[in-house]
C-alpha cells in the first residue's frame, strides 16, 4: 500500500503587516449620523517607503532613528514616490453632496453603489445644531456666525421635511410592495433623491495622494462634513504609517507656507518695523490671510 501523500504546512504570508492597522480591519469608523470609513485592505507600511527610498531589498536597512529621519527628510522635501508604495482601500458611507466634493480628488479608485441596481435606504444626513450656519459674509464658500433659536429650528424642520417627502415619492414611485402598479425604472426614481441621501463606494490610493486628500480636507478651512471623514481617515493612517503621519502633520497639515511678499514682511517684522497692509504690497485678501496665518496656534 502506497503511502499517503504528506501535506506541506501552510506557510504565513510574507507581507509588511501593520499590526495596528490589521487589528481595525473591517471596522466601522462612524462618521456624521449615518456615515462611516473602514479600512478594507491595505499594502505596505513606514518600512516601505524607506526600502522604496534606498531602492534595496529587504525591510530593515538602517536603524528605527535613520528610518525616521528619512521618512521626514522625504515629507520636508516633498519626495512623492516613496509615499506611493504604500496602498489602501477604504469602504465610505457618505451624503451624496460630500460625494461630489470628494471625487474632485482624481487620483483614486472609486467604485460607487448604484442606485440603478439597489433601492438606497431611506438614511440622509441632518447637521447637528453646532453645525448649522449662516453664510459668511467674507468667504462665498465658507460659514459664518451660528443659527439659533427659531431659525435654527426651521432650517433643520425644512431639512428633514423635504428628504422624508423625497424618500416617500422615492418609495412610491418604485411601487415595490405594490402588486397594482409596474413601478418606474430604479434608474428614474432615483433622480428624485437629496443631496443629503446617503451613498456608499469602495476608494482605494496610493498614500501620498491620500496625504494630499487630508492637507485640503482636513485643514479647519475644509466644509465641516468632508472635514469629519479627514479625520477619520487621518486617525486610520496614524495606525499604519505612525511615522510618516507625524511628518505628515508637522511638514504639511500644521504647517505654512509663506510668498515671496509675506517672506520680505516677516523680514522687516523681525527687524523690528511696523508693517501695514497698505505699506506690504499685498492685496487686503492676501494681508487676511497672512495675518491668519500668524496668529493661528
Amino acid at each position: 500500500m502506497a503511502d499517503s501523500p504528506t501535506q506541506s504546512p501552510v506557510q504565513p504570508l510574507a507581507r509588511p503587516v501593520s499590526e495596528a492597522l490589521e487589528a481595525r480591519l473591517g471596522e466601522a469608523v462612524p462618521v456624521l449620523d449615518h456615515g462611516f470609513v473602514r479600512v478594507v485592505d491595505y499594502m505596505g507600511d513606514d518600512a516601505a517607503i524607506v526600502q522604496a527610498a534606498r531602492v534595496s531589498y529587504g525591510a530593515g536597512t538602517k536603524t528605527l532613528r535613520d528610518d525616521a529621519g528619512l521618512i521626514r527628510y522625504l515629507m520636508r522635501h516633498r519626495h512623492s514616490t516613496p509615499f506611493e508604495m504604500c496602498e489602501i482601500k477604504l469602504h465610505v458611507k457618505l451624503p451624496i453632496f460630500v460625494a461630489r466634493q470628494w471625487i474632485r480628488h482624481r487620483t483614486a479608485n472609486v467604485n460607487e453603489i448604484s442606485a440603478r441596481y439597489s433601492i438606497l435606504d431611506r438614511e440622509y444626513y441632518l447637521p447637528a445644531p453646532e453645525h448649522l450656519a449662516a453664510q459668511s459674509r467674507k468667504n462665498r464658500q465658507g460659514r459664518g456666525d451660528l443659527l439659533e433659536g427659531e431659525e435654527a429650528a426651521e432650517a433643520l424642520r425644512i431639512l428633514r421635511e423635504d428628504a422624508e417627502r423625497s424618500f416617500s415619492s422615492y418609495e412610491h414611485l418604485l411601487a415595490e410592495n405594490d402588486d397594482s402598479r409596474q413601478g418606474l425604472a430604479r434608474e428614474l426614481a432615483r433622480m428624485n433623491l437629496p443631496l443629503n441621501a446617503y451613498t456608499q463606494w469602495y476608494w482605494k490610493t496610493d498614500l501620498y495622494n491620500l496625504l494630499h486628500f487630508l492637507s485640503l480636507r482636513a485643514d479647519p478651512h475644509a466644509q465641516y462634513e468632508i472635514r469629519a471623514y479627514a479625520e477619520a481617515i487621518l486617525g486610520l493612517v496614524k495606525l499604519w504609517t505612525p511615522v510618516a503621519a507625524q511628518a505628515f502633520e508637522d511638514y504639511r497639515l500644521d504647517a505654512r507656507s509663506f510668498s515671496g511678499p509675506a517672506m520680505a514682511v516677516l523680514r522687516r517684522m523681525l527687524a523690528g518695523e511696523a508693517v501695514t497692509q497698505a505699506g506690504s504690497g499685498m492685496s487686503p485678501g492676501e494681508w487676511r490671510e497672512f495675518e491668519a496665518m500668524l496668529k493661528a496656534p
